[in-house]
């Protein structure tokens, strides 16, 4: 079993449910009392938060990058950065270890593609859904067609990820909120939403929707086990 290296606390959140569907899945395909080999770099997400709404992305790529290599320097085979917003960032943290980075949107966008979609909504933070690192690997290297929410709706969703399930909160008139955004999407021909938030899990589910869900946290986490088992039945 190859180790799994976490770049976590963005929100601890959502890291919280990497690490628990990451063990979950090990156990399923090993059975007994099997778990995980994986280290977790957590960072303080409040600093991460201020860099973002400075738009300093290259100090945020300074910690990130050192987040990966002290990963690789602790014995990690492989690197996950455990949320989406921060994959902006990903190529320069991919090319700053000797060791692969997992895409959070490869990994999405290929069940996807085995699912025959090919029009999908995207909600995610603002740089998520408004910038072209995530949204245009979804175009450019899997053929999909991305829809986003309109302005006010973008600002919605944003507000409710940072103000609330960043924050561990889950509330029933956000969840509303939301579900109401993903059906003004389903008219302008969604086939199917995906959460690129890894904290949206936590308010929107399979059961929520009348098109498919594809949650990018369990995913994600699911592709990192997948490589470190390989191909082991």
């Amino acid at each position: 079993m190859k180790t799994i290296g976490l770049i976590g606390g963005m929100s601890w959140e959502s890291s919280m449910l990497y690490y628990q569907i990451i063990n979950e899945r090990v156990k399923e395909r090993r059975g007994g009392h099997h778990s995980a080999k994986s280290l977790l770099y957590s960072v303080d997400f409040q600093e991460i938060k201020d860099l973002q709404d400075q738009g300093n992305w290259a100090e945020a790529t300074k910690v990130m990058i050192e987040s990966a290599q002290k990963l690789e320097a602790g014995g990690a085979d492989v690197i996950v950065i455990c949320t989406n917003t921060m994959h902006k960032m990903a190529p320069e943290v991919g090319n700053s270890v000797s060791i692969p980075l997992l895409h959070i949107a490869d990994a999405t966008a290929a069940k996807i593609v085995s699912d025959q979609i090919k029009k999908v909504a995207l909600l995610g933070t603002a740089f998520t859904m408004e910038q072209e690192f995530y949204k245009g690997r979804l175009k450019s290297q899997f053929g999909l067609e991305v829809v986003v929410p309109d302005e006010a709706d973008r600002a919605v969703i944003h507000e409710i990820i940072y103000q609330e399930l960043c924050l561990g909160i889950v509330d029933e008139h956000s969840k509303k909120k939301y579900l109401d955004i993903i059906d003004r999407l389903i008219q302008k021909g969604a086939e199917a939403v995906i959460l690129g938030c890894t904290e949206i899990t936590m308010l929107i589910s399979q059961e929520d929707c009348s098109i498919p869900v594809y949650d990018t946290t369990r995913l994600h986490a699911e592709a990192a086990v997948d490589f470190a088992l390989g191909d082991e039945v």
